[in-house]
């Protein structure tokens, strides 16, 4: 059982204080050649975000008691990936958006050219981090990880995900398609997250690895669905991006699939279901229950 007593909005500012200090140290210097490329590149990342992948992944740390120092590495690598696909999904040839975390998008800011590179360079950069030090007990449970990110951002992941999104613009989807799309789009990543933070630390049985997925799955899916209503819901100076552009661009989401108060009623249906998921773990798990709180229950 943990003995961490802090709150969780507590303990949720000192993670995302840490994460932005280690990806300002893993990051490259502004200074450093290329420069506008590195500049580029900081400006994708740092100040702004929720950090909700890194939150998830010291979170499942705190299960398997794994050492801070691995998981801010580990978290900072799914972080880079992310910030990599937000990049990519900025640009006109895919999403077309001028606004992210409440600034220019980066190809708005430096040029569609950099933003490519930036994509780019963010991707291959997450990988290095993941081989570099130590970050599991054994060097094949720390192959594992570096397969578990790669299979969470290819074709057969996020990047399949994206695709998918982009064929099926201006086209209902029934549920069920939604769902595959979003399992592989949003959802993919965010368990990886879990994953990873859970390997920076001891091995978890067969069967507490399968609770631990549940409870990503179900955590990820809730995530684009509270995005979804967000969307329709909030302004865009709360959400710091453009809001209602789902609608406008013919993008196939929940709340058009459902409507605004089934789609609230799945958000809370699949936080019920991730708080079953981890109930084994009991008192080690407790930062996971409050994240699935804070994704469902968010206003930004």
């Amino acid at each position: 059982m943990t003995t961490d007593t802090r709150d969780f909005a507590t303990w949720m500012g000192e993670v995302q204080a840490r994460m932005e200090a280690a990806l300002a140290r893993l990051l490259p210097p502004a200074g450093a050649a290329p420069a506008r490329l590195h500049q580029a590149m900081r400006y994708a990342v740092l100040e702004g975000g929720k950090r909700v992948r890194p939150l998830l992944a010291f979170a499942a740390g705190e299960v398997t008691g794994a050492a801070p120092e691995r998981l801010e590495v580990a978290a900072a690598a799914v972080e880079l990936i992310h910030a990599y696909s937000l990049v990519h999904d900025d640009m006109p040839c895919m999403d077309d958006d001028v606004l992210r975390r409440g600034k220019p998008t980066v190809h708005v800011e430096y040029d569609q050219a950099t933003a490519l590179l930036v994509g780019d360079a963010l991707q291959s950069l997450a990988f290095f981090l993941l081989c570099e030090k130590p970050l599991a007990d054994s060097p094949a449970a720390q192959i594992e990880m570096v397969r578990t990110l790669a299979l969470a951002t290819g074709s057969r992941g996020m990047a399949g995900g994206q695709a998918i999104d982009l064929e099926s613009t201006g086209k209902p989807l029934e549920l069920p398609e939604l769902e595959f799309m979003h399992i592989h789009k949003t959802g993919a990543l965010i368990r990886a997250a879990a994953v990873l933070g859970a390997r920076c630390g001891s091995p978890l049985g067969a069967r507490e690895a399968e609770n631990l997925d549940r409870y990503a799955k179900c955590v990820g899916l809730a995530f684009q669905v509270v995005d979804d209503v967000l969307d329709c819901e909030a302004s865009t100076a709360t959400l710091g991006k453009t809001a209602g552009k789902d609608a406008i661009q013919g993008k196939a989401t929940y709340v058009s699939a459902m409507g605004l108060a089934r789609a609230r009623e799945l958000a809370e249906d699949l936080r019920r279901q991730a708080h079953t998921a981890i109930e084994p773990f009991g008192g080690r798990a407790a930062r996971l229950a409050q994240l699935a709180d804070f994704i469902v229950l968010r206003k930004f």
